[in-house]
């Protein structure tokens, strides 16, 4: 009894592990739902390293709305809020 037991916990846990990897990978950036859009993001509150390579961090934009500094946003809604993409962002840096 305690065998069977077991293995049947060892079970529910593979399929608990499996189930959590899953809702992780739907709820990751980079699976779909999410998009970069440059110039959006608030002082201290961009997600990763800007285009000119100030830094490599998220949370350390110096001014908002900055060209080179980005957030993910769900896809689709970039150019609603005014942002651009990363090849509008470089350009826009390149002209300034």
């Amino acid at each position: 009894m305690q065998k069977s037991a077991r293995i049947a916990s060892a079970l529910a846990a593979a399929v608990a592990l499996g189930l959590v990897s899953t809702a992780q990978a739907q709820q990751h950036p980079a699976s779909g739902g999410k998009e970069k859009c440059y110039g959006v993001a608030k002082a201290g509150a961009n997600d990763c390293a800007n285009l000119s390579g100030t830094h490599s961090c998220a949370g350390q934009a110096k001014t908002d709305n900055d060209a080179a500094e980005w957030k993910f946003v769900a896809k689709g809604t970039c150019k609603s809020m005014g942002g651009l993409t990363a090849d509008e962002a470089k350009a826009k840096l390149k002209g300034m």
